[in-house]
C-alpha cells in the first residue's frame, strides 16, 4: 500500500488534534478531544503530563481506528503544540512533576527583577525575546530560587510537543525556533551559554536538551510507541515548530517576494511578520514579543503575541448569557456567538475603548506587565450592550495595530487565521483598523498543516518550503477584505487615545495588585 498520508499532531492549550492530510495538502481526516489543565495559588497553571500522552495516543488512535488502512499508509508524523512552558522529565523520560503552562503566571515578578537589573535587554540582544512569565527560562530561574528540588530530579526541560516526541522517538530534543527564543540567538541558531550565568541557572545547563529542525531530521517510532499508537514501528517522526510558528507558515505568512503579515487570532493573538534575512532585522529598542527562526533557511518571523484575542469574546458573550439567564432565558452559546457576531457592525459607538487583558496572567506583548487587566473606558448611560460587544472587538484590533506598530513595519497585506478568522466583521474591522487588506486562510487547521508542510519537506515528498507553500497555501487563500475609509478613519482618531490610556494604567494595575493581595 502507498504511503501517502502525512499524519499531524498538534497539541494546544485547549484541545489535542491529529489531522491526515494527502501529499498534496488536502485535509482527508480528523480526530479532537478536549485537553484539560489546572489552576493554582500564585499564578499557577499546571498540565498533566501523563494525561497529555495517553490524551494524545487516544486521539491517534481514533484517527485511524476510524479510517481503515490510514496506519499503513502513513508517509511521516509531524509534531507540533502549545509553546513556552516548561516540562521536565527525569533520567527514564518520566514527568519530574506537572507542567507549567505558558498560562503560568508564578515567574512574574521574577521577570520584573531581571528587566530592572538589565538582564531582560542584555538576553534580548540575543533571542529576540522580551522574556516574559510564559518562557521557560524565567520559570527554571523561578523553580531553582523556591523548589531546586523539582530540578534536581530533572534530567532534561522540554515543551509540550517535546514530550511528545520523546514519547514516539525516546529523542529528547526541542525544535530550534522554541530552543533559540528561550536560550539561544537567532541570527545563529545556537544556544548562548552565558543566558544561563545571567538567570543564575547555570548549573542547569544539563537541562537544554539537543535542537533539532523538523524541515531536516526526523526520527523513527520506537516499537513501544508503535504499539501504543497502531502505528507502524520506525515511521518518521518530525518534530515541528511552535504551534503559532506552523500556524502562520500553514496561514500564508512566507511568501517568497512579498511583504506579508499574519495574524492569527484564536484563545491568544499573534501578529506577525516574516524577515528573510536575520541578520537585516533591526530588534526595537525596548525588550518585547518574540524573534522566531523561520523553518526557511537564514529567516526569522518576527512575533507580537497578546495574552488573550477571542477570550475577551467569550467573556464578553457569557455575560450576555448570564443576564438572559437572569431574566430567565437560557441561550445556548454557539447561537449567542453567532447572533452577536452578526451583529457588531450595525452597534454604534461613540468613543468607547476597551483593553483585552482579560487574563490573570497580564499581557505579554506588544508590552510585558502581568498586572495588566481589561477595562471600558469612555462609557456612557448610551452605551447598549452591543455596544459593548462592539467595543471588545475594536479592543482586539487595536491591539493588533499595537504588536504591527511595535515591530515597526507594515505589511503590504495581513492573512489571518485562527478561530475568528470566520467572523465577517472581524475581517473588515481589523483591516480598518491596520489600513491594509486582510486576506484569510480557508484551512481550518493552519498549524497543523504548517507542521504537516515541514514535516513532507524532511522526507523528499516537497522539496522546499516555497514549493510546499505554492502546492499547500496559495490554493487555501480566499479573497481579500479591504478597509473601509471611514471605520479607518475612526481608528486613526481613537488609536492614540487606546495608547495613551493603556501607557497610563501601570500604576493603577499595580496598586489593583496589591489591594488583591489583602
Amino acid at each position: 500500500m502507498a504511503r501517502d498520508l502525512i499524519l499531524a499532531i498538534d497539541a494546544g492549550t485547549s484541545v489535542i488534534k491529529v489531522l491526515a492530510f494527502d501529499l498534496d495538502g488536502n485535509e482527508v481526516a480528523t480526530a479532537a478531544r478536549p485537553n484539560t489543565y489546572r489552576t493554582g495559588i500564585g499564578g499557577a497553571v499546571e498540565q498533566d503530563m501523563a494525561r497529555t500522552w495517553r490524551d494524545t495516543v487516544a486521539v491517534l488512535r481514533e484517527l485511524t481506528d476510524s479510517n481503515a488502512g490510514f496506519a499503513s499508509r502513513a508517509a511521516v508524523l509531524a509534531v507540533t503544540g502549545q509553546g513556552d512552558g516548561t516540562w521536565l522529565v527525569d533520567r527514564d523520560g518520566l514527568p519530574v512533576a506537572p507542567a507549567w503552562l505558558w498560562l503560568d503566571a508564578r515567574a512574574a515578578g521574577l521577570v520584573e527583577e531581571m528587566d530592572a537589573s538589565g538582564v531582560r535587554r542584555r538576553m534580548y540582544q540575543h533571542t529576540g525575546c522580551g522574556l516574559n512569565a510564559c518562557n521557560q527560562s524565567g520559570q527554571l530561574a523561578w523553580m531553582e530560587r523556591h523548589t531546586p528540588e523539582v530540578l534536581d530530579r530533572a534530567a532534561t526541560a522540554q515543551h509540550c510537543k517535546d514530550w511528545l516526541y520523546l514519547n514516539l522517538t525516546g529523542q529528547r530534543a526541542t525544535d530550534v525556533t522554541e530552543g533559540i527564543f528561550t536560550f539561544g540567538d537567532f541570527r545563529t541558531r545556537r544556544y548562548v551559554p552565558e543566558i544561563l550565568d545571567w538567570m543564575d541557572i547555570s548549573k542547569r545547563r544539563h537541562l537544554l536538551p539537543d535542537l533539532v529542525d523538523g524541515t531536516r531530521t526526523t526520527h523513527g517510532l520506537t516499537e513501544h510507541a508503535a504499539k501504543e499508537t497502531g502505528l507502524p514501528s520506525g515511521l518518521p517522526v518530525s518534530l515541528g515548530s511552535v504551534d503559532v510558528a506552523c500556524s502562520s507558515l500553514g496561514a500564508g505568512l512566507y511568501e517568497p517576494g512579498r511583504n506579508v503579515g499574519c495574524s492569527i487570532i484564536g484563545s491568544t493573538g499573534m501578529s506577525m511578520r516574516f524577515v528573510p534575512n536575520a541578520n537585516d532585522l533591526a530588534l526595537a529598542p525596548e525588550p518585547g514579543g518574540y524573534t522566531m527562526a523561520y523553518p526557511v533557511d537564514g529567516a526569522v518571523a518576527q512575533m507580537q503575541s497578546t495574552m488573550a484575542a477571542t477570550i475577551n469574546i467569550d467573556w464578553i458573550v457569557e455575560v450576555g448569557r448570564d443576564a438572559a439567564k437572569a431574566l430567565g432565558h437560557e441561550v445556548d452559546r454557539k447561537e449567542a456567538l453567532k447572533a452577536l457576531d452578526a451583529r457588531v457592525l450595525d452597534a454604534n459607538p461613540n468613543s468607547e475603548i476597551y483593553h483585552p487583558y482579560i487574563l490573570e496572567a497580564g499581557e505579554r506583548g506588544p508590552f510585558t506587565n502581568a498586572n495588566a487587566r481589561a477595562q471600558f473606558i469612555g462609557l456612557t448611560h448610551h452605551t447598549s450592550f452591543i455596544d459593548l460587544v462592539r467595543t471588545v472587538y475594536d479592543g482586539l484590533v487595536m491591539a493588533a495595530r499595537d504588536c504591527y506598530a511595535a515591530m515597526g513595519s507594515q505589511p503590504e497585506e495581513i492573512r489571518i487565521a485562527g478561530g475568528a478568522a470566520r467572523s465577517k466583521a472581524l475581517k473588515l474591522l481589523l483591516a480598518s483598523a491596520m489600513g491594509v487588506p486582510v486576506r484569510e486562510s480557508a484551512r481550518e487547521e493552519s498549524g497543523a498543516a504548517g507542521a504537516a508542510m515541514m514535516a513532507a519537506v524532511a522526507i523528499g515528498a516537497l522539496p522546499d518550503m516555497a514549493v510546499a507553500v505554492e502546492k499547500w497555501v496559495k490554493p487555501s487563500l480566499r479573497g481579500t477584505v479591504q478597509p473601509d475609509a471611514q471605520l479607518k478613519a475612526r481608528y486613526d482618531q481613537l488609536f492614540p487615545i487606546y495608547m495613551k490610556a493603556r501607557q497610563a494604567m501601570p500604576p493603577i494595575w499595580a496598586d489593583l495588585a496589591r489591594s488583591r493581595k489583602h
